[in-house]
């Protein structure tokens, strides 16, 4: 289901890896359309790719009975993007460096880090805490170039 305006759009899919390509292109539309080169625009989609991914696979853990959501918004400042799962919710604290020396040859555990890297804002909190399956929601916030707006 979406819900789309120039600014803004949202969607709800199924815990599946096949939403991850549709939640990945809108990022790159609306990264485009705030007004970041290509480039940037690109490292931006591929970070929300990354969101997705762990809301499919750690948050709801391919869950057919739960969802994940998508939000877009291009704000006068910011780019806002928010994705949301369904799923037992994340202790960040608790996940480990990718730069600690016994995680250098790991082959996954980097999404949060590059998702800090790219983004100038990354928040996490527990969309329903007290419930058993309080769920996980992930804003990232791009500020736009004054000259873009």
């Amino acid at each position: 289901m979406a819900d789309r305006t120039a600014s803004h759009a949202s969607f709800t899919f199924p815990s599946t890896l096949a939403c991850v390509n549709t939640v990945e292109e809108t990022a790159l539309e609306f990264a485009l359309a705030a007004g970041f080169d290509h480039k940037i625009a690109s490292n931006l989609a591929m970070v929300i790719r990354e969101a997705a991914v762990n809301a499919v696979i750690h948050g709801n853990r391919y869950s057919e009975t739960k969802q994940v959501s998508a939000s877009f918004e291009i704000t006068p400042t910011a780019l806002i993007i928010k994705i949301a799962d369904q799923g037992a919710g994340v202790d960040v604290d608790a996940i480990p460096d990718p730069l600690a020396p016994e995680n250098l040859l790991r082959s996954s555990g980097r999404g949060v880090f590059l998702m800090r890297a790219f983004m100038d804002e990354v928040h996490f909190r527990l969309t329903h805490p007290a419930t058993e399956n309080p769920g996980t929601e992930i804003t990232l916030i791009k500020r736009r170039n004054p000259s873009a707006a």
